[in-house]
């Protein structure tokens, strides 16, 4: 599963509030929604918010294997 606690923590040490992000990024809030449910979202996104923060992607997102059934298994595609 992919998580974006990482998020919460660069924009915090940046000084970035979500309100900075919709109000003067042009961030949308279904995308912070999202981000905060750990769902989908696009990677432009993810891109803008490197930029915006000035981080590299690991800053932001993680990789947790497990989290989900079925996630690190290899599927049997015979």
């Amino acid at each position: 599963m992919i998580k974006y606690d990482r998020l919460w923590i660069t924009m915090k040490d940046k000084g970035i509030s979500q309100y900075k992000l919709i109000k003067y990024y042009g961030v949308d809030k279904a995308q912070l929604h999202r981000l905060r449910k750990n769902m989908v979202v696009k990677t432009i996104i993810l891109d803008r918010l490197c930029g915006i923060l000035d981080c590299h992607i690991e800053d932001i997102m993680e990789y947790v294997p497990g989290e989900e059934p079925g996630e690190g298994k290899i599927l049997n595609r015979s």
